[in-house]
């Protein structure tokens, strides 16, 4: 055992930045960023990034420093994160504000399109897809307070500012062409309709089934990793298909919105929100087939058998 110090160096400049004391073989990651907090007030935990190496990969708060091999004397590199807020607040932000735009656009739309425009009937789909687009984000902010567990507590506050550019962005988008006086009705009439709107219906379930069966995978106030498995919900099923099936879920719902509304700007948000999660999914994939040597190999990330 000891208890001796630990050199905290710059990652980028390798400059001694202090000596922290009072540690044990036992003492984790997050034992050395709290007592880095309290020399550097500025740096508070969920802002710091620890390495064991200035061009290695950022170690974990469980680590313990005798898992790390780390000793009396031994060094690690540190890294503003900067400024960080919560998920909670980041993920309500980003789905409040997709919600309030669109209904200004479909409630009032003199405001945008001029007095005439309040007195011109909307067609039946642009009233269904104003619901499908609500039930979605009001959907989203309610998994926000009620049913996801982050792994992470914070994420950088310059995040906020660039999803909310791209949520905010394509929702004024998608409601401007949608909510238009011009606006013309599904070629197909209502079998596109209805049957966007169901397939639509269906991939929402799925997706909040499968939100669920992830977080009860974590017990509260824990950062528990375990393979994600199919659960008595048929919309779980997915998973022995694909590592990410809320993803495909998601990018079907909004292919279904694209068709029911036949509207190229919605085609667009499902083509860039596809791409994005299409990234995510293989990134979770790899991670997944790293971490748990038993981990089903027949699985795709997030198309079955393609992708």
């Amino acid at each position: 055992m000891f208890s001796k110090r630990v050199q905290i160096l710059h990652a980028r400049s390798g400059e001694l930045i202090t000596s922290l004391g009072d540690l044990q073989p036992k003492s984790t990651i997050y034992d050395v960023k709290k007592a880095f907090a309290k020399e550097k007030r500025k740096y508070y935990p969920d802002r710091q990034g620890f390495k064991t190496d200035p061009r290695g990969k950022m170690v974990k708060d469980g680590d313990t420093l005798e898992s790390l091999g780390l000793k009396n004397g031994s060094r690690l590199y540190f890294k503003d994160l900067g400024p960080q807020v919560g998920w909670t607040t980041v993920f309500l932000t980003e789905y409040a504000g997709p919600l309030v735009i669109y209904l200004i656009f479909y409630l009032r739309p003199s405001i945008v399109y001029g007095e005439d425009a309040a007195e011109l009937p909307y067609a039946n789909v642009v009233h269904i897809a104003a619901g499908c687009w609500s039930f979605h984000y009001a959907k989203r902010l309610l998994e926000t307070v009620f049913v996801h567990r982050f792994s992470h507590a914070t994420m950088p506050i310059a995040n906020i500012f660039k999803n909310s550019v791209y949520y905010w962005g394509f929702a004024a988008f998608v409601a401007y062409f949608v909510n238009h006086p011009l606006y013309t009705p599904p070629a197909y009439g209502d079998l596109q309709v209805y049957g966007g709107l169901a397939a639509f219906v269906i991939a929402e379930l799925g997706n909040l089934s499968v939100h669920i069966a992830l977080r009860n995978l974590r017990p509260p106030g824990t950062k528990e990793r375990k393979i994600p498995r199919s659960t008595s919900n048929p919309f779980t099923w997915l998973f022995g298909l694909v590592s990410c099936p809320n993803y495909s879920y998601e990018a079907t719902a909004w292919l279904a919105f694209t068709v029911m509304t036949q509207c190229l700007p919605a085609g667009l948000f499902m083509l860039a929100g596809f791409y994005q999660m299409a990234v995510w999914a293989q990134g979770k994939h790899r991670n997944y087939l790293k971490e748990f040597k038993e981990y089903p190999r027949r699985r795709a990330a997030i198309v079955p058998f393609v992708l």
